[in-house]
């Protein structure tokens, strides 16, 4: 299984990064990982509605042009469909065996995603109601991606 991990911003907290590589490393074996760090839209914060709103549609015509033409297209969005640890990893195996095998995820920065990747997605997928901040659900994902597999596999890792 070829894996894309699409997000916008780099991973700035330490602890995240510590992370991201550890669950990088143990997926190494289990299916060909890449990640696509794209530029974050260089405004604050604070910023209005306004300003928001074209950040997300520049970081989303990044996105759009980031992604192949042959994935599958996951967008992480609080108003997708939520799986549990089972569940999300059968999808993914329906997706390795009746799709082509390539899935990719994308990962807004921290306004979020645009309407048009939203609507490029084969699937919007929510890890909870909860919401995170961009860089921790890097490694949500990651382990989510590591737990799948080692159902696949019937590794104990999965309790």
């Amino acid at each position: 299984m070829r894996i894309q991990i699409i997000q916008v911003g780099k991973t700035r907290a330490p602890f995240i990064k510590e992370a991201e590589k550890e669950y990088l490393k143990r997926l190494e074996s289990m299916a060909r990982v890449e990640v696509t760090t794209l530029r974050e839209s260089p405004i604050p914060e604070s910023a209005n509605k306004q300003l928001r709103d074209r950040s997300r549609e520049a970081e989303g015509k990044a996105i759009l042009d980031a992604l192949p033409k042959d994935s599958y297209v996951i967008v992480l969005d609080e108003t997708g469909r939520c799986f549990d640890s089972l569940e999300f990893a059968a999808q993914l195996k329906k997706i390795r065996d009746f799709e082509n095998g390539k899935i990719t995820f994308v990962i807004g920065g921290p306004f979020g995603l645009s309407d048009h990747i939203k609507s490029r997605a084969n699937l919007l997928l929510s890890f909870s109601t909860f919401t995170f901040t961009h860089e921790m659900i890097r490694v949500l994902l990651l382990e989510q991606l590591f737990r799948a597999h080692t159902i696949h596999t019937n590794k104990t890792y999965h309790y």
